[in-house]
């Protein structure tokens, strides 16, 4: 099973921005998609964005213009630039790999948004 590492989260002003990093601890070349979801408190898991294997990206409506998922190759990694970002966007911030029909997910990184 594939190993997730996210880093990169921490407290930040509305407005700012941060970028959150996911290594896998294999090649994702293969993968069919990797993303990330967050969890508020109270709140269910939702999609935030994911990217396929092709490069094909999708950011889920909340996040559309602020939030860009992308992808290293070589050094195994997705990355979620965040930009302008709301206290609303406060979360744990959770990445995911999906390799056939089996989906891995790392511990999560947390993400304040807060003056």
């Amino acid at each position: 099973q594939v190993q997730l590492v996210e880093s990169g989260g921490g407290l930040v002003q509305p407005g700012g921005s941060l970028r959150l990093s996911c290594a896998a601890s294999e090649s994702i070349m293969g993968i069919d998609a990797m993303g990330w979801h967050r969890q508020a408190p109270g709140n269910e898991r939702e999609l935030v964005a994911y990217i396929f294997s092709g490069g094909t990206t999708l950011h889920n409506d909340p996040v559309k213009g602020r939030f860009t998922i992308s992808r290293d190759n070589a050094k195994n990694t997705v990355y979620l630039q965040m930009n302008s970002l709301k206290p609303e966007d406060t979360a744990v911030y959770y990445c995911w790999v999906k390799i056939g029909g089996s989906i891995s997910w790392g511990q999560g990184t947390q993400v304040t948004v807060s003056s």
